[in-house]
């Protein structure tokens, strides 16, 4: 019983990867699964395809290892976080589709609550801002608009949770409601100082407490499964960004990561309190272990991986992601194409839900492949929009070194832009299935079958480190160039 079963259900896809003693990936299975869009803007998910999706990946990467449940010890949950379902507590099925975190039919919500004047409350409780990112108005939009809902949750019929707390209630049979600190710190209903369900959010947005799952550590008991031939604990939860953290080995103050995948999100660990953002970041929970609570600062951009999604099943421009690329490579020089890709609105530190994407530059010799490294150097200026205000919220000298992981990371065109633009190093590390690695880890300790945080924090290893070779001039050119872009999309 040295194997690990990861389990990482993302945005497009649900992934398995089992992890050996020595913590290497040694099989993977991974399939997508369809997005429904109803309407402009509006994203969500059949819970039964990441259901379906989930259980499938798993079976096929113990098959693919020839392995029983008897030879994993634990199995460890990272999920895409603020994708919100409501299901049956009696059946188990969704009362209607997730709304994906992208999905921001909830602005008008949000924009009452604001000139109601509530936002520096919600801040100062969940960290967060009002915005349709987060799950709170995603659970108050479902019992609005599901006929009877509204009256079900409110006689405990009815139960919400994130999408790591649905597998857990199906993965146990509906034995287990719970959640971890660091999805729960995402929904807008968390007291993030507390460790608690908050009552005034919950009154403020009309979800009946009833609902909510019960908050444990990242690494705890979830219960246990027998889906896969025999008895697996659940030992390890933590929502996708706070998992990266985890398996970017970010355990010390100052320490910084940036995922790259559908969206880019970058998180600051400030240690055991919270900092309180003057630059519309996130304060969120990075991690919670035997009770005690990290934090960081985050930033959230909505459009990074998504953007090379939209150069080849959108423009047509490539067959496949990673030739995205050697096309930016190509780019004539003398030309600067900007792209704002606000194709669900502005994340931070704009946090603008009615922004949509925007071109700047074209000419007539404008192609396929300016198009392509636009796309790519948005990525890396919203990078730096999140770097430039954690560093002013922060308030801590010294050089900032970044560590990366995600799909986009393995391009090494796109990540020595990031550095060029952000003018700081970006360490690529040799384990960049950090996400997985992340819940693996929360599992395999809490099973006792890996080492603590230092011990893992020490197997930490260097793949390749870029360093910037833009001159500062042009670097700090371009980047107000962008603001400008930014500034013109959202005046549209």
């Amino acid at each position: 019983m040295t194997h690990i079963l990861a389990i990482d259900q993302g945005t497009t896809s649900s992934r398995a990867i089992l992890f050996d003693g020595s913590m290497r990936a040694v099989h993977m299975a991974q399939t997508e699964f369809p997005q429904h869009f109803p309407q402009a803007g509006w994203v969500e998910h059949d819970p039964e395809d990441i259901w379906d999706t989930t259980v499938a990946v798993c079976r096929q990467a113990l098959e693919k290892g020839g392995l029983m449940a008897a030879d994993v010890a634990a199995i460890g949950i990272t999920n895409q976080r603020e994708t919100t379902v409501v299901w049956d507590r009696t059946t188990g099925r969704a009362i209607h589709n997730a709304i994906v975190w992208q999905d921001r039919r909830t602005a008008a919500i949000c924009a009452d609550l604001k000139a109601a004047g509530h936002e520096p409350a919600v801040a100062s409780v969940t960290g967060l801002l009002l915005d349709p990112y987060f799950s709170g108005t995603k659970v108050k939009w479902i019992l609005d608009t599901v006929p009877g809902a509204r009256a079900r949750a409110e006689a405990g019929e009815l139960l919400f949770g994130t999408v790591d707390s649905f597998l857990i209630w199906r993965l146990t049979g509906g034995r287990v409601h719970a959640t971890d600190a660091t999805n729960a710190a995402r929904t807008l209903l968390f007291d993030i100082e507390k460790g608690e369900w908050s009552a005034q959010m919950c009154a403020l947005l009309d979800v009946p407490p009833a609902m909510l799952p019960e908050v444990r550590d990242c690494a705890a008991d979830f219960g246990e499964t027998t889906l896969f031939g025999g008895s697996i604990p659940i030992l390890g939860v933590a929502g996708d960004q706070q998992a990266a953290t985890i398996g970017q080995a970010c355990f010390a103050p100052g320490m910084m990561k940036s995922t790259y995948g559908t969206g880019c999100f970058a998180l600051l660990n400030t240690g055991d309190s919270p900092v309180a953002s003057r630059n519309r970041m996130l304060t969120t929970v990075a991690y919670q272990l035997d009770g005690k609570r990290a934090y960081a600062l985050e930033g959230s951009i909505f459009i990074a991986g998504a953007v090379v999604q939209w150069l080849r099943d959108g423009l047509k421009l490539i067959e496949r992601a990673d030739q995205s690329g050697p096309l930016a490579r190509q780019a004539d020089p003398a030309q600067d194409v900007v792209i704002v890709p606000a194709f669900t609105g502005l994340g931070a530190p704009y946090w603008d839900p009615d922004c949509r994407g925007a071109m700047f530059g074209l000419t007539r010799n404008t192609g396929a492949a300016e198009i392509a490294r636009a796309a790519l150097e948005s990525v890396a200026f919203q990078t730096r929009d999140l770097v430039e205000a954690m560093r002013a919220d922060w308030g801590a000298e010294g050089e900032t070194i970044l560590r990366v992981d995600g799909g986009m990371s393995a391009s090494n065109w796109t990540m020595q832009s990031l550095s060029d633009l952000l003018g700081a190093a970006v360490d690529r590390p040799v384990m960049q299935e950090t996400t997985a690695l992340g819940a693996a880890w929360l599992a395999g300790m809490q099973a006792g079958v890996y080492p603590d945080r230092e011990g893992f924090a020490a197997t930490w290893a260097l793949e390749r480190r870029f360093e910037p070779l833009m001159e500062t001039a042009t670097r700090e050119a371009r980047y107000a160039r962008w603001k400008r872009a930014v500034a013109a999309a959202m005046s549209v």
